[in-house]
Order: structure tokens, then C-alpha cells, then sequence
């Protein structure tokens, strides 16, 4: 096996449940949406408790994610994360929430932008006719107003975090595709749902439609998304084509920790990864693991 390298998680969420409200961790749990029941991880989730997961790797810097707080608490999760930073050293990066179809976005991306760490804002726009696959009722990004909030992004040197389906992509890409100066990320390896009507041809059709775009990337991470149980042997595929599909330089290996625990265990996940690139060049490797995710989110770590 070549060696490890260096790893910057770009796809980390911390929290603290008596501190900030996380209404998808509160009770009533149910089963019946993407995550299936997510009662296990509904339990403090530290610095401390991400770095014991991660332990077998040389983590040089993460990237905390918006953890799906309470909208009311988004600039009180920024400012939690900023303090732990400043701290602490870590998260390096912080991807902070906004609504972005809200007429007073504006002030709310003003707001997060100040905080010194604050690289994007991720807004989960996945929407899917089965409402047990949706993040919401409709698709807001066909909306003037989301697009018009996306366009303000650049204004504050902000990127954006995408997490959409396959079948939104088309769209997206061309949204996207109006705002070449604004840095998006796609969040979980796109998604795939193998069971919908074609859909890894819709997956395929997508991804290509946004690679196509110089500024977009891709984060692979999510495998239990598409499958539930997953097994290296399923992720190889789905993990070389989409390498191949954005490149070696906008691919990066993600954890999506403590989520991605409700289907496996940290070294499963990055276990897998190494195996599927052990073929590849140590330069190839060091940019998945680490030096892409230093890039984009343009964290200045020396690795």
C-alpha cells in the first residue's frame, strides 16, 4: 500500500446540542428521509470526538461544514466555530448558512463573511420527487430569488457549497455556468440513486454537464447515501469515475463525519479511498487527500 498522505478533510461537522439548536437532531426521529434515523449521531459532537475518529490519519486541517442549524442560529454557529479556531487552531475553514432566496440575504452573507475563517455558505438544495429522498418541497435554485442570492456570493469573496440531486444538475450547470467567478463545490460525490429510472446515466449526464464548468468541484464522500450497506468493491467504480470525470485537481476525498457514521466508521471510508488510489502517483494522492481541499477552501496550510 503507498504511503498515506497528509489529510485535509474538507467535509466536517461539529456540534454542540445544548448550545445551538439542530432541529434533524431533536426528537421525534424518523426513519423515512435521506439519512434513515439519525438518533446514534444525535449526541454531542466535539473537536476532540471528529480527532479520535479520524486517528489512524495525519489530519492537517479541516473544513467545518453548515451542520443544519436552526436558521435563527446560523451566525451563532459561525461565531462558536470562529472561537473554537482561534482557539484551538481548528476548523481552518468554516462554510457558514444562508438562506439564499431570503430578500435579506445580503445582510446575513455580510455578516458571515466577517468572521476571519468564513470561506462559503452551503445551502442543501436537494429536491426529489420522492419526499422521502427531498431536503425541501420544491426545488428552490429554479427561483429568481435563489439565483439572484447566489450572484451576491461573489460580492463577499464567498463560495458555495452544492448538495443536489442528479436530476437538478442540468439546471444547475447552467446557473452556475452565469456566475464563472463564483467557487462552488458539489457535496457527496453528486448523489447517485442507482434505483431511480436511469440514473446512473442521469449521474453521468450531470456531473459531466458541472465538470464542464472550470469553477466547480467535486467532494467524494456519502457512499451510504447511494448505498445502505456500502462496500468497496460498489464505491470503486462510482469513486474512479468521478476522479476521472473532474480530474485529479477538482476531486477531493471527504469525511462528512459524524453523518457518515450512521453508515460506517471513519477508517471504512478512507480505508477504501486509499485502496481505490493505491495505483495512483504520490502527487496525484496528496492533492485528493489533502492539497486540493488547502486550495479551494484557500486555508495557506504547509503540508
Amino acid at each position: 500500500m503507498a504511503k498515506r498522505p497528509p489529510l485535509v478533510d474538507p467535509h466536517v461537522h461539529l456540534w454542540d446540542l445544548s448550545h445551538i439548536r439542530y432541529p434533524w437532531l431533536s426528537p421525534p426521529f424518523d426513519a423515512d428521509n435521506p439519512n434513515g434515523s439519525v438518533q446514534a449521531i444525535a449526541v454531542d459532537y466535539s473537536l476532540d470526538s471528529y480527532l479520535e475518529d479520524a486517528s489512524a490519519w495525519d489530519v492537517c486541517g479541516i473544513v467545518h461544514i453548515d451542520a443544519g442549524a436552526h436558521p435563527g442560529d446560523a451566525i451563532k454557529e459561525t461565531r462558536w466555530l470562529q472561537r473554537m479556531a482561534d482557539r484551538c487552531g481548528k476548523p481552518n475553514a468554516i462554510v457558514a448558512f444562508a438562506m439564499l432566496e431570503d430578500k435579506g440575504v445580503e445582510a446575513v452573507l455580510e455578516a458571515q463573511s466577517s468572521y476571519a475563517n468564513v470561506r462559503g455558505i452551503r445551502q442543501i438544495v436537494s429536491w426529489h420527487p420522492d419526499p422521502a429522498r427531498s431536503y425541501g418541497p420544491e426545488d428552490i435554485t429554479l427561483c429568481e430569488e435563489w439565483e439572484r442570492g447566489f450572484g451576491l456570493l461573489n460580492k463577499y469573496g464567498l463560495s458555495f457549497d452544492l448538495q443536489a440531486y442528479p436530476g437538478q444538475m442540468d439546471h444547475l450547470a447552467g446557473l452556475i455556468g452565469r456566475h464563472p467567478d463564483t467557487q462552488v463545490i458539489l457535496n457527496h460525490t453528486g448523489m447517485a440513486i442507482p434505483g431511480d429510472e436511469d440514473g446512473w446515466n442521469v449521474w453521468r449526464s450531470g456531473m459531466r454537464a458541472l465538470a464542464a464548468l472550470p469553477n466547480v468541484a467535486v467532494k467524494i464522500s456519502g457512499m451510504g447515501f447511494t448505498w445502505n450497506p456500502w462496500s468497496e468493491e460498489q464505491a470503486r467504480p462510482y469513486v474512479l469515475e468521478t476522479i476521472e470525470i473532474f480530474g485529479i485537481h477538482r476531486t477531493m476525498f471527504a469525511s462528512n463525519f459524524p453523518t457518515d457514521k450512521l453508515f460506517a466508521c471513519f477508517d471504512k471510508y478512507f480505508n477504501a479511498y486509499d485502496s481505490i488510489t493505491s495505483a495512483f502517483s504520490d502527487d496525484e494522492r496528496a492533492a485528493l487527500f489533502g492539497g486540493n481541499a488547502n486550495r479551494i477552501y484557500r486555508m495557506g496550510l504547509k503540508l
